[in-house]
């Protein structure tokens, strides 16, 4: 396996298409603004100019696309992925979609001979561009072991939850539900902090040291402390739209979800105040309702 393709080359495809190349790769690349095509061509890939040509000659084709609706088009759309990939490669769909939205690709996909890997991801930025990121893969067995090297180019762990359409992104959906409760109370407790006194390096020096360190509560209270609401690579319209699918499985599934509801709130409040912001920006919703906001003071 030499060529593969992805199509989405915003934050997370960009690094994914990197670190392909970097595996030696072959790789092309398809997104409909002009900078990103131009970025992935500066840095050794091939621009394509339609999903379909993305999928001429590749073996395997990661999707990277912000929902269900888009992973629909790319794939079985016309001039989609499946007019041009050949029976016995792969779609990999590393978006982050609902898992009955799987189902219906898988069922779309059926009777080409192109198998379907149901992988969506978890590492953010910095886990995409550095190939760190965490799969969470669902394949038959012998399509897991078969595409195993082209995961392992951009990835640092994968796991293998299940084998059929859905069940990755089922896991996506928990894993959701907690980092976005995660989210929600450290935001939280820097408001508590704020309005008590508390200094911010204080603060972030025994979170980042006491049983509450995790990557999620790290980073998030760090760039809240340091005035980092935007550019930061984890865009808030990711997590809301994650939390939107995490609460539409619950529904499906009769399952109250207390902390993740709020959280789900919590992030639209952000969204609707600050639609520009990063998933810290959240913060400053509760900071102007208190009146006070933790930052360094250097």
């Amino acid at each position: 396996m030499k060529r593969v393709g992805i199509v989405g080359l915003g934050d997370m495809g960009s690094g994914i298409a990197k670190n392909l190349i970097r595996a030696g790769y072959e790789t092309s690349g398809y997104d409909l603004m002009e900078p990103r095509l131009k970025a992935l061509a500066d840095m050794g890939g091939i621009r394509a100019e339609s999903p379909a040509e993305t999928a001429k000659g590749s073996a395997a084709v990661f999707v990277m696309v912000m929902n269900g609706n888009q992973a629909k088009s790319v794939i079985s759309g016309p001039d989609g992925l499946t007019s041009e990939l050949q029976p016995g490669s792969a779609i990999v769909l590393t978006a982050t979609i609902r898992p009955r939205e799987v189902r219906e690709i898988a069922e779309a996909v059926e009777g080409t001979g192109i198998h379907l890997i149901d992988s969506p991801v978890s590492g953010g930025y910095e886990g995409a561009q550095t190939g760190n990121l965490t799969l969470m893969t669902s394949a038959p067995d012998d399509v897991f072991e078969k595409f195993r090297d082209v995961l392992n180019a951009v990835a640092g762990s994968i796991h293998h939850v299940g084998r059929d359409p859905g069940m990755g992104q089922t896991v996506k959906a928990c894993l959701q539900s907690l980092i976005g409760s995660i989210f929600s109370a450290a935001f939280e407790s820097t408001v508590l902090a704020a309005k008590a006194g508390v200094d911010a390096d204080a603060l972030y020096k025994v979170f980042s040291t006491s049983g509450a360190s995790c990557p999620i509560t790290n980073v998030a209270i760090k760039n809240i402390i340091e005035g980092q609401f935007e550019g930061t690579g984890s865009h808030i319209n990711t997590m809301h739209k994650d939390l939107t699918i995490v609460m539409d499985l619950a529904r499906e599934l009769g399952v109250p979800l207390f902390t993740a509801s709020t959280a789900m709130q919590l992030f639209e409040a952000g969204r609707t105040r600050y639609p520009s912001g990063d998933n810290w920006t959240v913060t400053r919703v509760a900071e102007e309702i208190v009146g006070v906001k933790l930052r360094r003071t250097a």
